[in-house]
């Protein structure tokens, strides 16, 4: 490693100080990680706990045709990232969601959040976000139905 490349004003690291970087950027990640963790595991409890599978399947089964657009459509406004997702789509799974719903709205949540677009209207205009959005949102949109169909 270079000097300044893990905030370390002389030369190159030694192993302790590449040991004290690695621990350092493994704290400020799991830092910003974890309530999304804690969030996930909550709401994946919830659902696993006191929603009745039939209500599940009637929502996101994969007989509903309309289970992958809803789907998309209620990821959009939430915001997690990967490992916070995990928990709540295993709870959807077993509940009786039908798998490419479950994808399309885990795509949604962690692609096409609402707060990642204010982020990046700080880096795109307006017009360039609406291309993302809109192709990225039909790909996710074609996985759901793909997987529903083979799956």
């Amino acid at each position: 490693m270079k000097a300044g490349a893990g905030g370390d004003e002389g030369g190159a690291l030694d192993w302790a100080g590449r040991v004290r970087y690695g621990l350092d950027a493994v704290r400020e990640i799991v830092g910003k990680v974890w309530p999304y963790v804690l969030a996930g595991i909550a709401v994946g409890a919830g659902i696993h706990g006191w929603v009745p599978t039939n209500f599940m399947a009637a929502f996101m089964g994969k007989g509903v045709w309309w289970g992958v657009p809803v789907a998309v459509l209620i990821g959009i406004p939430m915001y997690s990232n990967a490992a916070g997702i995990i928990p709540i789509v295993e709870a959807l799974l077993e509940k009786g969601a039908a798998l490419g719903t479950v994808l399309a709205f885990m795509m949604a949540v962690i692609g096409l959040s609402f707060p990642e677009t204010i982020i990046l209207r700080k880096v795109l205009r307006p017009r360039l976000i609406a291309t993302f959005v809109g192709v990225v949102g039909v790909g996710i949109l074609i996985v759901g139905f793909l997987f529903n169909a083979m799956f």
